[in-house]
């Protein structure tokens, strides 16, 4: 379980294609202080378990073919910019929300509006998710807990935005995402147990 709030920014620093899966190697000094053997961090929003630590900044981990499939893991090469995050512990503050690190979909960055203080990012809302997803809720973005600050439909489809404040920008890789960019999302665990407790026995 992880809260949405990025630790460190890394980066992929070798990337071993497999028959059915790619082992990454990503660096992060941070996450990786007090890790070890079967751990877990999140990558870019995807709980991944550590296989190896590596001259003490560096972890390795193996993403199965589903997994490159269904998320932005599999766009990753080396040099990728990657947002981390230790799994919580029991005795942390609760900075974001509740993140399982499971995705539910992948979304893509179609506009970005800066201003003076904030930027508006829009990203484009999968129709398959999009009913979990409402104004003022929580949303996970490559790992990032936000807010949508507002929903939408062009002719393109539904979206949604959020505003990512300087510290965001500086330290996600949010920041970087251009238009086009493909991002991972996670929705509200709680809204999909509360959708399925509804729809129990019907």
């Amino acid at each position: 379980m992880f809260t949405g709030i990025v630790e460190e920014l890394g980066e992929v620093v070798a990337k071993e294609d497999l028959a059915d899966a790619a082992r990454f190697t990503v660096r992060g000094a941070l996450v990786t202080s007090d890790a070890g053997h079967g751990d877990s961090i999140a990558v870019n929003g995807v709980c991944l378990t550590v296989v190896d630590i590596l001259d003490g900044d560096s972890f390795t981990a193996d993403v199965m073919a589903e997994t490159l499939d269904r998320s932005s893991l599999g766009a990753l090469s080396v040099g990728s910019k990657v947002n981390l995050e230790r799994a919580a512990a029991l005795n942390s503050r609760l900075g974001g929300h509740l993140v399982q690190g499971h995705v539910d979909a992948t979304g893509t960055v179609v506009n970005r509006a800066p201003s003076e203080n904030w930027e508006v990012v829009r990203i484009s809302l999968p129709a398959s998710i999009s009913r979990y997803v409402v104004e003022k809720g929580s949303i996970t973005v490559d790992g990032v807990s936000l807010t949508v600050s507002s929903l939408g439909a062009d002719a393109d489809g539904e979206y949604f935005e959020i505003s990512l404040i300087p510290t965001t920008l500086e330290m996600t890789t949010l920041g970087a995402a251009v238009v086009g960019t493909p991002v991972n999302l996670e929705v509200d665990v709680i809204a999909k147990y509360v959708e399925r407790l509804q729809t129990a026995g019907r």
